[in-house]
């Protein structure tokens, strides 16, 4: 018994002298003590009051009350603000998420007054607010944010959330951020390190009131990606993170509810304050698409197909202009000196292979997988590929029109 314990705690030293050293600032001017009871109760009722209304007829009050954490972050020294996360817990069962919202608040007369994540109020007050509540990188994430924004982009431009170049088990298909509910805006992943990366640059929040499991970060093209069951994660407080910061462990942690079985990170995709449906669209190189039921699906890589259960190679986050070639599964897709059939085949680009557009033409007409178009890519000095076979998110131009 004695030798059990031993090896246990030498290996628990020897994974805290391995764990990542994270790079995250620390903001030297804010304040995180806590506010006055009778303030946090006023407080707690007016999140409840805008919670409840957030989610509208599905749940009552008191429902609202007994599952709900309003968590203060930052206040300023003069306590007229306050920012924080309001969470409502999922019951502790198998399909159970819990639901979350960054929320900011000001003091007017006795009362507080509540804005949440997603609302015109909370775009508009996260300006207004001081440098001790929103820093100024804050200030310019959430500006674009509101109810009304543009048009979802084509491409999210995310990597997977792990280590780009190793490859880890998609453990659940797309699937709804509570399980069996839609949109299907997740995927369950595990393996490797087991070390949870950012998926792409952004804010960072912690969600839940122990700070434990849950990271949210805001980036900046209207995204937002949510990682879930994390073990011994970071405590960003909104700082910035890079695109591959480590974030926390794959776990089965459950402090703002639900259920997990075996370790895994929950990831999910967020847009415009709401969760959005994964199909069709690309995160590390692979395009996801939903099955009938939840947590079945699969994921494509040019015409490589992959399902749950087994693993997903992490290409790393396409950029605007590149693409997927994807011959449908019938060899090689033929590089021509110009845009159309009746230039000289001067190459041949693999299945799956990445590919950078410099400009496009127009030229001969072909249809592949996911679109049928007259679109020429140049990927190279007289080299040029029909867009029909290369996946890029859109149907349109990725590029500017070649001179």
């Amino acid at each position: 018994m004695r030798k059990k314990w031993m090896c246990w705690f030498i290996g628990l030293a020897l994974l805290l002298v391995l764990m990542p050293t994270v790079g995250v600032p620390v903001w030297e001017n804010v304040t995180t003590s806590k506010i006055s009871e009778d303030d946090l109760s006023k407080l707690t009722e007016a999140v409840t009051k805008e919670m409840t209304q957030q989610k509208k007829a599905s749940v009552s009050v008191a429902d609202v009350k007994s599952r709900m954490q309003v968590n203060v972050q930052r206040k300023d020294p003069d306590k007229k603000w306050v920012f924080g996360t309001a969470v409502i817990q999922a019951p502790k069962e198998k399909d159970a998420y819990p639901e979350g919202w960054l929320y900011v608040a000001k003091m007017e007369g006795e009362e507080w007054q509540v804005a949440l994540e997603g609302s015109e109020s909370f775009q508009n007050w996260m300006q207004d607010a001081p440098s001790t509540i929103v820093n100024s990188n804050e200030k310019k994430v959430f500006a674009n944010r509101s109810s009304d924004v543009k048009v979802m982009a084509d491409q999210d431009q995310l990597r997977l959330p792990f280590a780009v170049g190793a490859t880890w088990t998609l453990t659940g298909g797309p699937h709804g951020y509570s399980g069996q509910n839609t949109p299907y805006s997740s995927l369950d992943l595990a393996g490797g390190n087991q070390q949870v990366l950012a998926a792409g640059s952004g804010n960072a929040y912690a969600m839940c009131g122990n700070g434990l499991g849950w990271i949210r970060i805001i980036h900046a093209n209207g995204f937002a990606t949510d990682y879930y069951h994390l073990w011994s994660n970071i405590q960003p407080n909104g700082a910035w993170v890079d695109a591959g910061t480590f974030l926390g462990y794959t776990g089965t942690d459950v402090s703002c509810g639900g259920y997990a079985s075996g370790r895994h990170v929950h990831f999910a995709l967020r847009y415009n304050n709401a969760y959005v449906s994964i199909n069709g669209r690309e995160m590390g190189g692979w395009v996801f698409w939903a099955g009938s039921n939840a947590y079945e699906g699969y994921a494509m890589h040019g015409s490589t197909v992959r399902y749950p259960g087994q693993g997903l190679y992490n290409y790393g986050a396409l950029a605007p202009n590149q693409g997927i070639v994807d011959v449908m599964g019938s060899g090689t897709l033929n590089v021509r000196s110009g845009p159309g059939s009746n230039y000289p085949i001067v190459g041949t680009k693999n299945d799956g292979e990445i590919v950078t557009i410099a400009c496009t033409a127009t030229g001969t007409t072909y249809t592949g997988r996911s679109k049928t178009t007259n679109i020429w890519d140049r990927i190279g000095n007289g080299q040029w590929v029909s867009d029909a076979y290369v996946w890029t998110g859109s149907t349109s131009a990725v590029a500017p029109t070649c001179n």
